[in-house]
C-alpha cells in the first residue's frame, strides 16, 4: 500500500464574504482557495516562507461586494507563534459560473496579499507563481464564513469598506476592539 504523506503545510487559508443579499461568489472562493493551496504545496514558496522564521500563516481572505470594496483592508499580526493576515478583496462584478475563469484574478489578489505580507515582514521577493493544476468545472465549494453587514440606512455608502476592527473580528476568533 503506497501511502504518501503531504508535507506539513505552512499556509492556512480562511475564506469569507460580506453580502447584502446572502449570495456568495462561490466560483471566486474556489479559485482563491485553489491558488492559495497551490502556493502552499510549492517547494519554492515553502522555502520563501520558511525564511520568515514563522512556521505558519493564517491567510484570511474576505471577498466583498462592490459597495464594500472601495478601500482594501488588511490586518497583519503575529499571534500565538504564527502570522495571522486578514485581507479584503473585491468579488468579481458579474457572477462567473466556472472557477477556472477566475484563476487569473485570484492569482493577482493572492500574490498581492503576499506582497503586502512580504513588505511588512521584510522578506525577500516573492517566488514565481508555479503552474496551477487544472481546476475542474465542478469542485466542492470551500468552507466560507458569510457575514451579512446590515448597516444603518446609508452607512455602507458612506463607509465603503470594512474597517480595521471589522476585518480583525471577521473570522470570529478575535475579541472586539472597542
Amino acid at each position: 500500500m503506497d501511502v504518501r504523506r503531504r508535507q506539513p503545510c505552512w499556509l492556512h487559508p480562511h475564506m469569507g464574504t460580506t453580502t447584502l443579499d446572502d449570495r456568495a461568489p462561490e466560483a471566486y472562493m474556489v479559485a482563491l482557495q485553489h491558488v492559495a493551496m497551490t502556493l502552499d504545496a510549492d517547494p519554492a514558496w515553502g522555502r520563501w516562507w520558511q525564511a520568515s522564521g514563522v512556521p505558519e500563516c493564517e491567510l484570511g481572505i474576505v471577498a466583498e461586494n462592490h459597495l464594500d470594496h472601495l478601500h482594501p483592508s488588511a490586518d497583519i499580526r503575529k499571534l500565538f507563534g504564527k502570522i495571522r493576515a486578514n485581507f479584503t478583496c473585491a468579488a468579481p462584478p458579474a457572477p462567473a459560473h466556472r472557477p477556472a475563469d477566475l484563476v487569473p484574478l485570484a492569482i493577482q489578489e493572492v500574490t498581492g496579499m503576499f506582497e503586502v505580507i512580504r513588505e511588512a515582514m521584510g522578506l525577500s521577493a516573492l517566488p514565481p507563481v508555479p503552474p496551477l493544476p487544472e481546476l475542474p468545472d465542478h469542485v466542492a465549494t470551500p468552507e466560507v464564513v458569510h457575514r451579512a453587514l446590515p448597516p444603518e440606512p446609508g452607512e455602507l455608502d458612506q463607509q465603503g469598506y470594512l474597517t480595521l476592527t471589522q476585518i480583525q473580528e471577521f473570522f470570529g476568533d478575535e475579541p472586539p476592539v472597542r
